[in-house]
């Protein structure tokens, strides 16, 4: 098992940028696959971007590509998703997440673990 903590979330306006952080209580290669997830409200949860630990492989999602970049700090267990350009469609409730094989990436129904979550907001 591991336990998730995110922070970094906010409130920007559109075009802005914020950098959101997830902290694990194992060590990232142990971990295999680490995503970001997110859901709004009325919308099933989605993954927008996920990052194979051992090789730093990445993935995004077309609504991702070119303004997101989920990154990783081995030293401080920690998985980082840079998001910019942001879009008032990206308002969401965001997650960290990780699962158990090593698939990556994967269905948001695959991962076995998520943190609490942190919120952002972005306004016209």
């Amino acid at each position: 098992q591991v336990q998730l903590v995110e922070s970094g979330g906010g409130s920007v306006e559109t075009g802005g940028s914020l950098r959101l952080s997830c902290t694990a209580s194992r060590y990232l290669y142990s971990m295999n696959c680490v995503g970001w997830l997110r859901q709004a409200p009325g919308k099933e949860r989605e993954e927008v971007a996920a990052i194979y630990t051992g090789d730093g492989s990445t993935y995004y999602a077309d609504s991702a590509k070119g303004r997101f970049t989920i990154s990783q700090d081995d030293a401080k267990n920690t998985v980082y998703l840079q998001m910019s350009s942001l879009k008032v469609e990206d308002t969401a409730m965001y997650y960290c997440a990780s699962g158990l094989g090593t698939r990556c990436p994967r269905l948001a129904s695959e991962y076995n673990y998520r943190g609490q979550g942190t919120q952002v907001t972005v306004s016209s």
